[in-house]
């Protein structure tokens, strides 16, 4: 579906038209996905983030979640809610939530029960918008931006902020609990832009090589996409996902279990012709692919079982490499993140929120380091 307006809209009615068919999706239950993409300069970062006084649709998005939540929270329903944000720089992963992971490059992996995921990745249990907002804007001071000649504030780097809300209803005559649970990825992509115009030498050119290395990858797969869900389409065209960590990372989002929205944004300059050309065919083939998103209930049981499992293989497969003299380094990460997330699914909801109070106090002591 295509929402375009007459003359000027502002941020609300950009969330009301955008946002507000996301927060419903992920109360039923799905994965839901927002994703800018433009040229530099052409106000994805405005639409996503907005500023204080007029605010995007990540906050917008957030301050709603938790209104929704005050509204229908009651003896049988709870909710919980945690996030994360990262970017993704010259194809590297940085945590952007905790200052001890800031300069630290973090791994991403196929993981054979969670799919793509970032080891270490920060996620933080939070029981506010006010503490979603907090963490949002610390998050933006340690994204990398630059000046160029388009953009006086050009992110250089794709920014991901996610969401997990769990929804647990508790049927009170037989004490039965059931979950559902939703992702809510939200995307600000750094701007395609071209050398002769942004002026970018140097570091800013090599900057500039990535972000556009990543955006076409991210058009190969739309297109691959959008022919393998064309109705007349007999063959399973090859998808190239992991030609780059933006594509890999929203692998689902793209083309699997998620309900998505692209916000294409474009210059009204004619100077810019090219490349608002260029967005709008993004645009248009990401509006033929089709997902099959299903409703997210009762995951964490079986996936903690799934990761106990995963842990004694792994356990059991660096014994062998040892006794054999061959032992990987690659075995030890793995085990260790998964011993990690078995921790992390483990813990009460108290202590994740103690854990987040934790992280507050560290950024306190560094601000004033």
């Amino acid at each position: 579906m295509t929402r375009k307006s007459e003359g000027s809209i502002d941020q609300d009615e950009v969330f009301k038209h955008v946002g507000s068919g996301v927060l419903n999706n992920a109360f039923l239950g799905y994965n839901a996905c927002i994703f800018a993409y433009g040229q530099t300069g052409s106000g994805k970062s405005y639409s996503m983030l907005g500023t204080k006084e007029n605010p995007g649709i990540i906050p917008r998005l957030c301050n709603a979640i938790f209104e929704r939540i005050e509204e229908a929270s009651c003896e049988t329903l709870a909710f919980k809610v945690e996030v994360s944000y990262m970017e993704i720089y010259n194809e590297r992963v940085r945590d952007l939530l905790d200052p001890k992971k800031a300069a630290k490059n973090l791994k991403v992996r196929e993981h054979k029960i969670l799919g793509p995921m970032v080891d270490g990745l920060s996620v933080l249990a939070v029981s506010s918008y006010e503490q979603i907002a907090s963490l949002i804007e610390e998050g933006n001071k340690s994204r990398t931006v630059a000046a160029t000649n388009m953009n006086a504030e050009s992110s250089r780097s794709h920014a991901v902020f996610n969401i997990r809300l769990t929804q647990a209803l508790t049927d009170l005559e037989n004490g039965f609990t059931g979950e559902k649970m939703s992702k809510i990825s939200l995307v600000d992509l750094a701007g395609s832009e071209r050398a002769q115009k942004s002026g970018a030498v140097g570091k800013r050119l090599e900057e500039g090589g990535n972000i556009n290395k990543s955006l076409t990858t991210l058009g190969m797969v739309i297109s691959a996409l959008a022919e393998r869900s064309h109705p007349q389409s007999n063959k399973q065209k090859f998808v190239p996902y992991r030609d780059s960590v933006l594509t890999w990372l929203l692998k689902d989002n793209l083309g699997g279990n998620s309900r998505t929205v692209m916000v294409a944004t474009i210059s009204p300059s004619a100077d810019n012709y090219e490349e608002t050309l260029s967005t709008l065919r993004y645009a248009d083939r990401a509006k033929k692919i089709v997902n099959h998103a299903i409703v997210n209930e009762d995951p964490n049981a079986k996936v903690i079982r799934e990761l106990r499992e995963e842990v004694e293989q792994l356990r059991a497969q660096i014994n062998q490499t040892v006794r054999e003299h061959n032992e990987t380094e690659e075995l030890r990460e793995r085990l260790a993140e998964s011993e990690r997330l078995v921790e992390l699914m483990n813990k009460s909801w108290d202590e994740r929120l103690r854990d987040t109070d934790t992280l507050y106090r560290v950024r306190l002591i560094c601000r004033f380091l």
